[in-house]
């Protein structure tokens, strides 16, 4: 059994009865994604495939977001050794989140952007505070979508609408996810982790081989886009990170000012 406490220092755990609630816990920076998160990350899924105490999992965002993606001033430092493992890590999340037998409920709570959108829509089943905005931000810090962005978005809002999204990074309120459906329920935002938990205790308490084998077979779907596109759209993302418009991107936003293209 995992040692939660000791092994994670960003991201929190809770197991009531078989319902283990995750948090992303890097509060002051709106659970933005920092080198440790991102390791913490991809160690995640992996430790609760492994973890036979738990039967669902509620995942969330501590405090007022869920998580608002990767950190820009992390990005600003990267080395190429630091680049390469980012990109192995990156891999490892999106592929042992898929590879997770137990039903994993996602309360969006406030922003989920860029990873934190895919985190969240890669879930199984997807609730959003009226707070709530989900967005894949890759573009606007000119970067490719290719943490799992192109593989989970055509799946729920049809390819139209993601390339519309992903290629513009265009925000949506909770609403306006759930019409196009992003998300499964909007509901009231001191109601979200009690309604969340309670789908999570339903699971929880159902029967496990049933819900799990229902998974797998729904989720060889995912992996098969994950075996078409994911490789890919990791290639050319970690191509812009050496691209002068991603340079433009971190200085703009460091600097408070709009980013200037194709001078």
């Amino acid at each position: 059994m995992t040692d939660w406490k000791t092994k994670y220092k960003l991201i929190t755990f809770d197991n009531d009865k078989g319902v283990l609630t995750v948090s992303f816990s890097r509060e002051a920076k709106l659970n933005a994604v920092d080198a440790r998160m991102h390791t913490e990350m991809s160690w995640l899924w992996g430790d609760v495939a492994r973890d036979e105490a738990t039967r669902a999992v509620l995942l969330t965002g501590a405090g007022a977001a869920f998580s608002a993606g990767g950190d820009l001033d992390w990005f600003k430092t990267m080395t190429p050794d630091a680049l390469d493992r980012l990109f192995i890590e990156a891999r490892r999340i999106i592929v042992d989140m898929l590879e997770v037998p137990q039903p994993i409920i996602a309360a969006v709570n406030g922003a989920a952007t860029g990873l934190g959108a895919t985190l969240a829509l890669m879930s199984d089943i997807i609730y959003a505070s009226e707070k709530a905005t989900i967005a894949d931000t890759h573009v606007l810090a000119g970067i490719g979508a290719g943490d799992g962005g192109v593989v989970i978005w055509p799946w729920l809002c049809g390819m139209a609408r993601a390339k519309e999204y992903l290629m513009t990074g265009q925000k949506l309120n909770a609403r306006e996810a759930h019409s196009i459906g992003l998300v499964n329920h909007v509901v009231a935002h001191d109601e979200l982790l009690d309604t969340a938990t309670r789908m999570a205790r339903r699971l929880a308490d159902g029967p496990q081989l049933a819900i799990r084998g229902t998974k797998f077979s729904l989720n060889k779907i995912l992996r098969e886009a994950v075996n078409l596109t994911l490789d890919t759209s990791l290639s050319l993302e970690k191509e812009c990170f050496h691209s002068a418009d991603h340079r433009e991107c971190i200085d703009a936003f460091l600097e408070k000012r709009k980013p200037q293209f194709n001078r």
